[in-house]
């Protein structure tokens, strides 16, 4: 019999680095079938695993989901935290962060795809989140209240910007393919440099920084993701 709740702290490389796993064989179902449709069953053959060592690693579709959630928002952070150290304006750090929020949610964390369902979460799990949301949006606000400070960026309400900016992003996990005519890459950094450019007042040049910068700014307790070419549109 299947003990649910059983299975250890959602905590440690090598056990976070097994839920990975698990949830890169779940991707593919949440995209293919919806968050909804796909149950533990369908995912434990995925990821070739009887459902009951799947409810070792998660105890129910929504634990899956909430450590999905949590594990992106909390490699967003690291990257926010080291891209605002480096010696750029705040253009140039914008621009990077668009670029590695895009990378993040769909290569850096399988089953990205659920970043979206908030709503599904059980009350504490979503709070959690939602507090650690915040802090990654109120970095972007600071950014973009520092650009219109140096009068680079047009004088705007800070919050609407970031979430018009996060809306374009996130929603590139309901239409990017691993394989296609242009590579993730190249789309992170089309959608960050039109987004910039729409920040900027008339006349402000912007030349992107070297996107290599992104290289260092994994968590160390994740597993580096490398880029990912094949993107699709």
């Amino acid at each position: 019999m299947v003990q649910k709740g059983r299975h250890p702290a959602p905590q440690g490389g090598r056990l976070n680095n097994r839920r990975r796993e698990i949830l890169a064989a779940a991707s593919g179902l949440f995209r293919s079938h919806g968050f909804h449709s796909t149950g533990m069953r369908d995912i434990a053959v995925a990821a070739e695993m009887t459902v009951g060592n799947l409810y070792y690693y998660f105890e129910n579709k929504q634990d899956l989901l909430a450590f999905c959630q949590e594990d992106a928002v909390r490699r967003l952070l690291s990257m926010a935290h080291r891209v605002m150290r480096l010696d750029l304006d705040a253009a140039g750090k914008l621009w990077l962060l668009i670029v590695g929020h895009i990378r993040c949610l769909n290569e850096g964390v399988p089953g990205s795809l659920a970043h979206l369902q908030v709503e599904e979460l059980a009350a504490p799990a979503r709070r959690r989140i939602v507090r650690l949301r915040n802090q990654y949006e109120s970095t972007l606000c600071a950014l973009v209240v520092q650009g219109s400070t140096e009068e680079d960026f047009l004088s705007t309400d800070a919050p609407v910007a970031v979430r018009a900016v996060l809306g374009a992003v996130n929603w590139t996990v309901q239409w990017y393919r691993p394989k296609g005519r242009m590579s993730l890459t190249k789309i992170a950094e089309t959608f960050a440099t039109q987004l910039v450019r729409g920040l900027l007042k008339t006349g402000v040049e912007f030349n992107p920084p070297d996107d290599r910068l992104l290289v260092s700014t994994e968590p160390v307790s994740s597993a580096a993701t490398g880029t990912q070419e094949g993107g699709h549109l």
